[in-house]
C-alpha cells in the first residue's frame, strides 16, 4: 500500500472519530503529495513520497525550535503533536549502530579516505540509508570516519 493510500485510509478513520487535528494534518500531507505529483507530472514512487513527508517533518522540527526559542511553548506543543502524526508515515529510523555500519560500508565501497571525499561518501551513504535517518546525523558520522 502506498503512503498516499495509507493517508487516505487514516483520513477516513479520523473523520469517523471526529479527530479534527489529525484530519487537518492528514489533509495537509495529502495536498503536499498531490503538489509533488503534479510537479513530477506522474505518479510518485514510494521513495519520492517519503522525501515529501520528510521535508514536512523537517519543517515542523524547525518550527518547534523557533517557537521554543521565542518562548511560544503552546505553539511548539501543537507543532510537536503534528510532527508525531507525520512521523507515522516515515520508515523506521535506524539506530546509531546500524547507521554507523551503513556509513562505514558506503565509505569502504567507494574507497573514501580523506575529507576531500566527503561529497562522494555522503552520496553513497544517503543512497544506502534512503530516508531512514536524518542527513545531519549521517554527515556527523561521515566526518568522524573521514576526519
Amino acid at each position: 500500500m502506498s503512503i498516499l493510500s495509507e493517508i487516505q485510509e487514516q483520513m477516513k478513520i479520523a473523520m469517523k472519530s471526529r479527530d479534527a487535528d489529525r484530519l487537518n494534518v492528514l489533509r495537509f500531507l495529502k495536498a503536499k503529495l498531490a503538489e509533488a505529483k503534479i510537479a513530477q507530472n506522474r505518479e510518485l514512487t514510494e521513495e519520492e513520497e517519503i522525501v515529501v513527508i520528510q521535508k514536512n517533518a523537517k519543517m515542523r522540527k524547525e518550527a518547534i525550535k523557533q517557537y521554543q526559542q521565542n518562548d511560544r511553548l503552546n505553539l511548539a506543543e501543537l507543532e510537536q503533536n503534528e510532527l508525531k502524526i507525520i512521523q507515522e508515515f516515515l520508515p523506521q529510523q535506524l539506530s546509531e549502530g546500524e547507521l554507523e555500519q551503513l556509513v562505514w560500508e558506503a565509505i569502504a565501497e567507494i574507497g573514501a579516505t580523506t575529507m576531500q571525499d566527503m561529497g562522494k561518501a555522503m552520496g553513497a551513504s544517503m543512497k544506502k540509508i534512503a530516508g531512514r535517518a536524518d542527513g545531519k546525523k549521517v554527515q556527523e558520522i561521515v566526518r568522524r570516519k573521514l576526519g
